[in-house]
């Protein structure tokens, strides 16, 4: 039985660690809302070398996971296999887009992105949802 119990633990640990990619847009939004999340764009194209290295280098740093796990709901749309909202580009690729749970672009980029440039885009994002948050409180209070 302890054997068993240390397998589970183990394997939650592992799974935990993933980053779970929605590849609908409009679920992923809904889900941001139910956890009060920014949404994490990832769109990407099938051949580009430089979205597999994103992927395979950047997505893959334990600490980026973490953040990106905690912080955001992820969406990964292949401009060859998915439908794009209207307002996101698609070329060229990688393009990374962080929204709020009504689909507001707060901010986005472009390019391969090392860990330390990512975990900075990710501190733009969030600086940028918390100035809307407060003009938006503003607004409402001065009216």
């Amino acid at each position: 039985m302890k054997l068993f119990f240390a397998f589970l633990v183990f394997t939650l640990t592992l799974f935990s660690r993933e980053l779970h990619f929605f590849n609908d847009y409009n679920k992923a939004l809904q889900n941001a809302k139910k956890e009060h999340k920014l949404v994490y764009v990832l769109i990407v194209s099938d051949t580009c070398r430089w979205c597999k290295k994103f992927e395979n280098t950047t997505l893959q740093n334990k600490k980026i996971k973490e953040r990106v796990n905690k912080e955001f709901v992820t969406v990964l749309l292949s401009r060859d296999r998915h439908f794009i909202p209207k307002g996101f580009k698609t070329s060229p690729v990688p393009r990374h887009y962080f929204v709020d749970a009504k689909g507001k672009i707060l901010y986005s980029s472009l390019g391969y992105r090392d860990e330390e440039l990512f975990d900075s885009f990710m501190d733009n994002a969030q600086e940028n949802y918390i100035k809307l948050k407060e003009s938006n409180n503003e607004s409402s209070t001065n009216k």
